[in-house]
């Protein structure tokens, strides 16, 4: 072999190995953890499906701008959890919990179901059709929107909150999306399309 044609190859081996090392960092990079909230969801409707925007017997679709979620549950090595369980809760598209402990004058919107219980496929997926939250008052200043999640996976579970990208300005002033730090892109969720959302959750171990 030329020293040339060896050269050449030494190379195209030193950037296929610093891909594959990137790459296994990237996904050894798990979700970051938030705290649960005062609102999670223990009085809740019947209903816990994919739609939180349609209830069961009611002409009348929920407030607010319709959105799809998706994205996948991957472990650590970047391999898709199936059958892990997600939770899901949020506020309504005027910033109300449908909660006892929410003290918000806002209204509540008795078409929005509020909470969602999800299993992953064979290839992690997971998707949910909801409305996007409206921020709120707390005591820890004025929210920006998000979504709550509680992830249960193989061996690990990962209690986070899913903030979206087109809210960057508010996102950066929340104290608990500062409290992230390095980590907070994470739980971002980024728009694909109009009304289209994807987050994709690493977890440790599975």
């Amino acid at each position: 072999m030329s020293r040339r044609l060896f050269a050449g190859s030494a190379l195209a081996a030193a950037a296929l190995i610093a891909g594959r090392s990137a790459a296994a960092q990237q996904a050894l990079s798990s979700s970051a953890e938030s705290p649960i909230g005062p609102f999670y969801p223990v009085d809740r409707l019947a209903e816990d499906d994919a739609d939180l925007t349609w209830l069961k017997g009611h002409s009348t679709r929920a407030l607010g701008d319709v959105v799809e979620v998706t994205g996948r549950v991957l472990d650590r090595h970047g391999n898709p959890v199936s059958g892990a369980r997600l939770e899901l809760w949020q506020a309504n598209a005027a910033g109300r919990y449908a909660h006892a402990n929410d003290i918000s004058t806002m209204p509540l919107d008795p078409n929005f179901q509020g909470y969602s219980l999800l299993r992953t496929g064979s290839t992690g997926e997971w998707r949910a059709t909801t409305v996007k939250p409206a921020g709120y008052d707390s005591p820890i200043g004025k929210r920006p929107p998000h979504i709550h999640f509680d992830v249960q996976g193989k061996n690990q579970r990962l209690l986070a909150q899913m903030y979206f990208a087109e809210e960057d300005a508010w996102n950066r002033k929340d104290r608990l999306y500062s409290a992230l730090g390095d980590r907070a892109a994470t739980s971002v969720a980024k728009m694909t399309a109009a009304g289209k959302y994807r987050w994709d959750i690493i977890l440790m171990d599975g």
